[in-house]
């Protein structure tokens, strides 16, 4: 039986956050986050027992199924490629939330991204809810997830983010682990915070779906305009709110859903908009979490 309201706050800080300030007085911090899942998802033709249902053309099929596993590739073979250039463009660094099994497979485009200095972190083996998982699977999803991360980077995650919902053992298991600093697995702020896992002070910062490009999946064509008015809304006004107490925006990034050349254009609008306001510290979610424990105890591990 699943325990009533497990790990629940609905009240959080209750409107009066700590007096963080970010570097640079910024009234917001931004967190640009790719997900790198291509490789992780199911496949019939891979192997597996099911193929991944969620991608561009929402049409399930019995057996193989190359429409989506071509979807996949093109994260890789094209989008990977011109959303990194736009990144550099515009000396943006951002968190590459890497699925284990795509870092084994894929080593090259990881050691790509740490040699243009974006973080690596852990977003699952596979591209799967970890929702039902039993715990000793879990943990060792994790542990392989972190050894195949730590092969292909020469460094090892310290951020965590599972893809939607975890287990009710997920975060346990992360500060079992030890080696993480935070993980990205709560959607219920705007501002980063602490819980306790057992006798552990634990740092979570929240990630986002809304200022995520998977609405262009979920809201029938979304298109490029509507999506760059709707992160750039989100940012000035959490710029507005910063101004009085620290906030943060995530925005969510997928090699083959923006990297799309009709797409491109609007994250574009989005890096300059904020780039060109300077009212934003723009950086990774390792570095948020590390100025964040620094500001409200004086020590980062």
């Amino acid at each position: 039986m699943v325990q009533a309201d497990f790990d629940r706050d609905y009240l959080g800080y209750r409107g009066n956050p700590p007096s963080i300030s970010w570097p640079g007085n910024a009234p917001l911090a931004v967190s640009f986050v790719v997900n790198f899942e291509e490789s992780a998802e199911y496949s019939i033709r891979s192997g597996d027992q099911k193929n991944e249902a969620v991608h561009e053309v929402n049409k399930l099929v019995e057996g193989a199924d190359t429409c989506v596993d071509r979807h996949f590739e093109y994260g890789t073979r094209s989008g990977w490629w011109r959303l990194m250039d736009c990144l550099d463009r515009h000396h943006v660094k951002a968190t590459v939330s890497t699925c284990g099994m795509a870092a084994q497979k894929l080593p090259e485009l990881v050691a790509d991204a740490v040699a243009r200095g974006h973080e690596i972190s852990a977003h699952g083996w596979r591209w799967e809810s970890h929702a039902g998982m039993a715990a000793e699977e879990e943990r060792g999803n994790i542990r392989k997830t972190v050894d195949a991360i730590t092969e292909a980077a020469g460094r090892r995650p310290v951020g965590w983010h599972t893809r939607s919902s975890t287990s009710l053992n997920t975060r346990r298991l992360l500060v079992e682990d030890g080696g993480f600093l935070y993980d990205s697995d709560a959607y219920n702020d705007d501002v980063p915070y602490f819980t306790r896992v057992g006798d552990h002070r634990h740092l979570v910062l929240p990630y986002a779906f809304d200022t995520n490009d998977m609405q262009f999946y979920d809201s029938n064509r979304f298109n490029g305009r509507d999506f760059a008015a709707y992160v750039i809304d989100a940012f000035d006004w959490l710029v507005r709110e910063g101004r009085t107490q620290p906030r943060m925006l995530s925005i969510g990034l997928h090699l083959r859903i923006i990297g799309r050349p009709g797409r491109m254009a609007a994250l574009e609008q989005i890096l300059e908009h904020i780039t060109d306001s300077q009212k934003a510290w723009v950086t990774t979610r390792e570095e948020i979490a590390r100025h964040w424990i620094a500001e409200t105890d004086g020590s980062a591990r």
